[in-house]
């Protein structure tokens, strides 16, 4: 089709998405089919009361879209995924705080006359999908593969350590901020990764590791050994880390606290998208906005500096149930 025309209704696109993520219920466009259209203007008015909620100004959203894999390339129809980088600027506190993440969508332009409409937004909350999804933990895909785990073996632990170390909170932090929108290639990444990073921000942190050889057991990564991924269910999946973090007596142990304000840098928070006690995705703490509440970093949705309670997420719902762990401050 030469210069692909369904480019201008995605600049389009992206444009009225900036808007839209600041300036409450958006203009209509005649780029976006009705359906879509109300949609947007839906989250708009919701994103304009959770600003309000907290005593917060949007200012601007600047938005990246690089277009992935063209599924489809027809004379009137044209199926794109594609990746948004969102920065998101918002002020609170005299402060000008920023967020970003990145998002997947698929988009579906049609032509309609001489113009092009997006017709259809497919998402697939990924922050909704415990590790492994639905198939056994011993196929679970992975972004990346051979290389060597990263294993400090002066923190290896099989009992009772006879000296506690300090949890290094500002480097469980940096390291988040460090690998927010990549992986670290001394690990392997998962397809959903929320908590295999989660757990590494706190291995940064110097928390022990704790090998039992069992993957129901213990905390714990080994990496890929002989082609087969040896891991912990908790060092990877977030209802079992959340489980774990509620039980351990040694080295990585945590007290569950009842509100965001008394987490620190390097704390984490999981999330209950449906509310039925199954946790599904993991956050750790690495700022606070003027107002002292929690900013998050995340994997499988990149996020950086996200306020905690993700009500910008597509994966949240009003049955959404948090659970906040303070880490301890000596392993």
């Amino acid at each position: 089709m030469g210069e692909r025309e369904w480019k201008q209704a995605l600049f389009a696109y992206v444009n009225q998405y900036n808007r839209s993520e600041v300036n409450g219920i958006p203009q209509p466009d005649e780029y976006l089919e009705v359906g879509q259209r109300m949609e947007r203007a839906a989250r708009a008015a919701r994103l304009e009361q959770w600003y309000n909620e907290r005593d917060a100004v949007p200012l601007r959203s600047e938005t990246r879209a690089k277009p992935l894999r063209i599924v489809q390339d027809a004379p009137d129809e044209a199926v794109v995924d594609v990746q948004l980088h969102v920065r998101l600027f918002y002020e609170k506190g005299g402060m000008t705080h920023r967020e970003d993440r990145i998002e997947r969508e698929r988009l579906t332009f049609t032509r309609e006359g001489e113009a092009w409409q997006v017709t259809r937004i497919e998402r697939d909350p990924a922050e909704r999908k415990p590790a492994g999804g639905e198939v056994p933990f011993e196929q679970a895909s992975f972004n990346q593969g051979g290389s060597l785990p990263l294993l400090n073996r002066g923190v290896l632990g099989f009992g009772s350590s006879a000296r506690p170390s300090r949890y290094r909170r500002e480097e469980a932090a940096a390291y988040a901020d460090q690998w927010w929108d990549s992986f670290n290639p001394e690990f392997e990444g998962f397809d959903v990764d929320c908590t295999n990073y989660i757990s590494q921000c706190l291995f940064a942190g110097g928390a022990p590791i704790h090998y039992t050889g069992k993957r129901e057991s213990g905390w714990w990564y080994k990496g890929r050994v002989a082609g087969r991924e040896l891991w912990s269910y908790s060092w990877a999946v977030s209802n079992s880390l959340e489980r774990y973090l509620g039980s351990s007596t040694w080295g990585l142990t945590a007290e569950q606290v009842s509100r965001p304000e008394q987490l620190m840098l390097g704390d984490v928070i999981f999330y209950d998208w449906d509310g039925d006690g199954t946790f599904q995705h993991s956050t750790v703490v690495t700022a606070f906005d003027a107002g002292g509440m929690p900013l998050v970093n995340a994997h499988t949705v990149s996020s950086r500096h996200r306020y905690w309670d993700y009500k910008n997420s597509y994966a949240w719902t009003d049955n959404t149930v948090y659970r906040f762990y303070h880490i301890a401050d000596y392993f």
